[in-house]
């Protein structure tokens, strides 16, 4: 009300009433002037106003409760859905995020508050995305960790790194992958795709699992893919073939590998939330889309066209 400087917050016909609801958006601060007043200073667009920024995040006092799917949809960001949630405390690992999915993660979460492990294996890029994020948030909790999934002792390496921190872990994100990679035997003459997509993963929540527990509640999330769906891992007498998971150059198609460790990221992640949820830790699969242009399609120009292509009608980093 421009007559009366103040903010109406009953609709005159309705009767409807509004509200703020949840915190400041991220990068937002309160702060008080010398003569006593609220000011609200924007860290990331270097600007000072005495409106409160909540204001445009105002909601119903009586509202019907929305659906998840009415509440969210394929336009959704992940900041959205982190509005006005406040992580300060919480410790997060999330793996190969120093682009791509794994990054957007890190990013909003560090940017509400979180402390944000990034585990990546090249040293040199994880530093580089822990600058962009603090460019965004000075106040950011973020670093970077060296962890390379197609070495079994490298991962044994980061968990050991992490628990002298003698820090909880509250959120372990698996979201590292390779698609479409020729084939190659890591030095612990495994298939690379297997290994970096599932099985570093699986040590690295084996090796993780008591200070999960210890930090409970706490949750994994295995982002995986709709495409563990045109895939078999069992043989012709419906047992499971491990000849299938990690097999010789002669029979790989690494469509079929990713596709396989996939599958075997949901088995596990289903497997695990049976055994561990009644002790405080979930564990979830999540399809992130389809076609996502981001950097997994890096290995082949075939892939990388196919991504080009298809990048108009899907989701957008």
């Amino acid at each position: 009300s421009h007559l009366e400087e103040k903010t109406q917050w009953e609709h005159p016909k309705s009767g409807k009433r509004k509200r703020v609801a949840g915190g400041l958006p991220y990068g937002w601060e309160q702060e008080t002037d010398e003569n006593g007043q609220v000011y609200f200073v924007d860290h990331i667009n270097k600007r000072t106003t005495y409106l409160d920024p909540r204001l445009a995040f105002t909601v119903e006092d009586n509202p019907v409760k929305p659906t998840t799917r009415q509440k969210y949809d394929g336009n959704s960001t992940a900041m959205e859905i982190l509005q006005g949630r406040d992580l300060s405390g919480k410790v997060v690992i999330i793996t190969g995020a120093n682009s791509g999915i794994g990054f957007e993660t890190a990013k909003s979460l560090a940017l509400h508050g979180a402390y944000v492990i990034l585990a990546c294996r090249n040293t040199s890029r994880g530093n580089d995305a822990v600058q962009r994020i603090l460019a965004e948030w000075h106040k950011a909790k973020v670093e970077a960790m060296t962890l390379d999934l197609a070495s079994l002792q490298s991962v044994q390496h980061f968990a050991e790194a992490f628990k002298s921190k003698n820090v909880p872990l509250h959120i372990l994100i698996c979201n590292a992958a390779v698609f479409g990679a020729p084939w190659c035997l890591t030095e612990d003459d495994l298939e690379s795709t297997f290994q970096v997509n599932h099985l570093g993963h699986f040590y690295l929540v084996q090796l993780l699992e008591d200070i999960l527990r210890r930090s409970s509640p706490a949750r994994v999330v295995m982002v995986s893919s709709e495409s563990h769906r045109f895939t078999e891992i069992k043989d012709s007498s419906g047992k499971l073939d491990f000849n299938l998971l990690s097999p010789s150059k002669k029979e790989y198609w690494a469509m079929l590998a990713y596709n396989r460790s996939k599958l075997c990221n949901i088995l596990f992640s289903n497997e695990l939330n049976r055994r561990l949820s009644p002790h405080g830790v979930t564990s979830n699969s999540v399809h992130p889309g389809n076609m996502i242009y981001s950097s997994i399609h890096r290995n082949w120009w075939v892939y990388t066209l196919l991504f080009t292509l298809a990048r108009p009608f899907t989701k957008s980093m």
